[in-house]
């Protein structure tokens, strides 16, 4: 029974500590930004448009709660075999497909809009596009949701990283025809519960199953690697546990697969976020006199490039998340810009650039691809999975280059 427990501890993601003091004009700093930016949401678009950024500030407090990561859980797993990370992931791949599965059987909406998943072609495109993403994510620090809710959290590097988010998102934006053109081979999109003809309750018992399978080789890795565990979090107890301490991985799994599936049943399609990136880095071109409506990539869609931000889905959740974990962050008193070296502003930058490039060849990224495309039963969300692995397996050699630490199986944590 203490052998038990002392593995159970070992390999809990949160402990019980005192926490910094609440940074209590931070905190209402935070609160009232969000509830001007959700009036004049409401006020200029639409309550749909509004309760669109209240699940983005939703997304913000339990990514940083709970400091999900899809970049570290990668890193961990190629390079010390942790997996407590990937089993998260799985547990939240699970919960979403559920909830999906029923969706998008049903049509169930809760604005009218019809919901449809990611699902996207398996292309040249979505192989290289997702290889440079996870090279990229391992330089940058910081994935998509990484990205946002560190630049929430204070974290000034990620600044930098964002920034080459956005210029990599809209030269992929230039490049996308020529990548998605039929000269590039491309399986087509392939759906497990429709192409194949499961249908979507063939598709969702399809997809656990291999979700468990997948779990069940983990827990193998875990035995035969013995990794380091990852360093817990601080936390508190009781009621203010919810807003004031981390999270444990498997919850945040549970509330993110919820959320996500929520904001497929409001905007009629799942959880995205570097579609944004392409438009702001497109509207500061327009800015500067670039003719960016004759892309290809905009074709039949120039009204978003004239119409406010605001009127951007995915950018109004993406504001969303960054306020959500500023108030996270400020809550458990942990909000402080962090100063960056060189080799850690360069890799930042390219890191950037690569992650903002491959997400536009790969129809989206470690959330639209990766989280969503899997929880639409899509197969190049599995595609995008295996060569991000492949990426950060790669960038683990490159890391180094610029001054970046990685796990190591003598570490005590990781």
């Amino acid at each position: 029974m203490e052998a038990a427990a002392n593995v159970k501890k070992r390999l809990s993601t949160t402990v019980v500590t005192p926490l910094n003091p609440i940074q209590k004009p931070f905190v209402s700093l935070g609160i009232l930004v969000s509830i001007i930016l959700f009036t004049v949401i409401v006020m200029t678009v639409s309550w749909t448009q509004g309760a669109l950024f209240v699940i983005g500030l939703a997304l913000g407090l339990t990514l940083l709660h709970a400091r999900f990561g899809f970049t570290s859980a990668f890193r961990r797993l190629t390079s010390v075999g942790n997996v407590q990370g990937l089993q998260a992931h799985l547990s939240m791949l699970a919960v979403a497909t559920i909830l999906f599965g029923i969706i998008l059987a049903t049509g169930f909406s809760f604005s009218g809009n019809t919901p449809a998943g990611y699902v996207f072609p398996i292309g040249v495109s979505v192989v290289f596009g997702s290889f440079i993403f996870g090279i990229g994510m391992q330089l940058g620090n910081g994935c998509a949701s990484g990205t946002l809710y560190n630049v929430g959290g204070g974290n000034a590097p990620l600044f930098l990283t964002l920034i080459g988010f956005i210029v990599g998102s809209t030269i992929g934006a230039l490049h996308f025809p020529w990548w998605t053109s039929e000269a590039m081979p491309s399986l087509g999109a392939i759906s497990l519960a429709e192409t194949t003809g499961f249908g979507y309750v063939g598709g969702v018992l399809f997809q656990l199953a291999i979700f468990a399978g997948l779990y069940g080789i983990t827990v193998q890795i875990a035995r035969k690697k013995n990794p380091p565990s990852m360093k817990p979090l601080p936390t508190t107890t009781g009621i203010k546990k919810l807003f004031r301490g981390s999270w444990p991985l498997l919850v945040a799994a549970i509330v993110l697969a919820v959320l996500n599936a929520l904001t497929l049943a409001v905007r009629g399609n799942p959880w995205g976020i570097t579609s944004a990136f392409a438009l702001w880095g497109s509207k500061v071109l327009m800015f500067f006199g670039v003719d960016v409506s004759s892309w290809g990539y905009w074709a039949g869609r120039t009204q978003q490039l004239t119409d406010s931000v605001l009127f951007d889905s995915t950018s109004v959740m993406n504001f969303g998340i960054i306020l959500g974990a500023f108030i996270a962050a400020t809550s458990q008193g942990t909000f402080k810009l962090k100063a960056f070296t060189p080799g850690v502003t360069m890799a930042a930058l390219i890191g950037g650039v690569l992650m903002g490039y491959g997400a536009r060849l790969a129809f989206g990224c470690n959330i639209g691809a990766y989280f969503g495309g899997i929880a639409s039963m899509s197969l190049h969300g599995w595609v995008w999975m295996i060569m991000a692995l492949a990426g950060t397996y790669l960038a683990l050699f490159i890391r180094p280059l610029f001054g970046l630490s990685n796990p190591s199986p003598k570490d005590s944590i990781c």
